[in-house]
């Protein structure tokens, strides 16, 4: 999905819906018997009751109250087609659905939207209808199918383009597509569609300031990725004021998780285990077990840069504990990858081959998580190097460097190149080791720290 994402289309008039009463008020007169004028009963014209069927006036509430009434049906069918009965069934559904996703237990929420979706079949509800397709969206790019979820969101975009919704609604789809867009890498585009959603919001008057953190704590981390790192910083600082504003510690945690990666890429340790304490401790309160693991992982590789390699191993051995727990493989694979480079650093190749190579089992299909992919074929190459055994070591590193250029992302492809640079040299190729330390200094210097 390229700029047709970011683009505006084009808003429909709320002839849609009208059109849908109209058709409703329709089949039900017909059904019951009645002309327009006795539909009318002396009330109204028959001219009005033909322009409500033909989508060209839409009737005003205590209209709608009397033609049900006439018509024999509850006013929230007429209006949307969908009974007070049947409303009160889907959204009881789409409320598991909601909670379980909430919970991170996505598998099973997909299914419970999917439980939610016959039951809306035959209706004409879009408020509803939005909600099923952005929850199992969301649920579906947390499980790594991110081109499902896409496909949901194209749908999703075009119900809340009708104008019974408003800006806020249309950011908030625009939002999760560009979560969807950072997760297969296309940052440029991200950062564009995090653009429009956060000014949809913002133009909107409406109160919404949970969205618009979300939209800056996402549009930070595509700036981080990108090295702008002033940037990164500005949107973290008013995704926190919002957060805080709004008393939501799950946002304030959130915030302080990507306060910590932005403080770690500046080479700011201290202050960045500061704040991930925190937001560890928010996660706890919470009783988010997955978050709380992401954090010892954050923490323990924060550890391991400030010199406690036991107190590192042992933040990455629970980080592990909990992915399990919670059930989350990529969780699992990355304490799995920072152990293996533990082990790589102690000279201990043989358990950094194995580690690593359960890593990359648990990120197999995960183009999600290809930035996890790269560092556990470097630390599963340089294993192999070391104990002679240079044909597979290459074939690691050439690997890393196809996902590093995938990713698009120059530090990770440097970091291949001199893992290759270091396997020539190890073979006595001096000339080639020499190109690729070259590419590697050049690569680096282009940077924008």
């Amino acid at each position: 999905m390229g700029m047709s994402e970011i683009a505006t289309t084009s808003t429909p008039g709320w002839a849609s819906g009208g059109t849908r009463l109209g058709e409703r008020v329709r089949a039900l007169r017909v059904a019951a018997g009645l002309t327009q004028v006795e539909l009318a009963d002396g009330r109204f014209s028959k001219e009005y009751i033909s322009q409500i069927e033909r989508g060209k006036t839409r009737p005003t509430e205590s209209t709608i109250v009397l033609l049900a009434e006439r018509l024999g049906v509850d006013q929230g069918f007429l209006v949307s087609g969908v009974s007070s009965e049947e409303r009160t069934k889907i959204e009881t559904l789409l409320a598991r659905a909601e909670a379980l996703s909430e919970a991170h237990q996505y598998s099973d929420a997909i299914d419970a939207f999917r439980e939610a979706r016959p039951a809306l079949d035959g209706t004409w509800a879009p408020s509803l209808e939005l909600r099923i397709l952005s929850g199992e969206a969301w649920a579906l790019q947390q499980s790594g199918e991110i081109n499902p979820a896409l496909e949901l969101l194209r749908q999703a975009r075009g119900v809340a383009e009708s104008t019974q919704f408003s800006d806020v609604d249309r950011a908030d789809v625009l939002f999760r597509i560009g979560v969807c867009r950072y997760k297969l890498s296309s940052v440029g585009t991200a950062v564009a569609l995090f653009d429009d959603a956060l000014a949809l919001a913002e133009r909107s008057g409406l109160p919404c300031d949970l969205l618009r953190a979300d939209i800056l704590g996402w549009r930070s981390r595509c700036h981080r990725l990108q090295r702008d790192y002033v940037a990164a910083h500005e949107d973290v600082e008013r995704a926190l004021e919002l957060a805080k504003d709004l008393g939501d510690r799950r946002a304030i945690a959130n915030t302080y998780f990507q306060a910590s990666l932005i403080a770690q890429r500046q080479g700011h340790w201290v202050q960045s285990r500061g704040y991930a304490q925190r937001a560890k401790d928010l996660y706890q309160e919470l009783n988010d077990e997955r978050n709380v693991g992401r954090l010892l992982l954050a923490l323990g590789g924060l550890t391991l840069l400030l010199g406690d390699e036991d107190q590192a191993v042992e933040h990455l051995k629970a980080s592990f504990s909990r992915a399990l727990e919670s059930d989350s493989p990529p969780d699992a694979a990355q304490a799995l990858q920072g152990l293996a480079r533990v082990h790589l650093n102690r000279g201990e190749y043989d358990q950094a081959d194995e580690l690593a190579r359960k890593a990359l089992v648990l990120l197999e299909g995960r183009e999600d998580y290809l930035h996890e992919v790269c560092p556990s074929q470097l630390v599963l190459g340089r294993a192999l190097m070391e104990r002679g055994r240079l044909d597979e070591a290459g074939d690691c590193f050439r690997a890393a460097d196809a996902a590093a250029e995938q990713l698009a992302s120059i530090s990770h492809r440097t970091e291949a190149w001199v893992a290759l640079g270091d396997l020539a040299a190890r073979r006595g190729d001096d000339r080639e080791s020499a190109r690729l330390y070259r590419n590697a200094a050049e690569a680096l210097q282009e940077i924008r720290f």
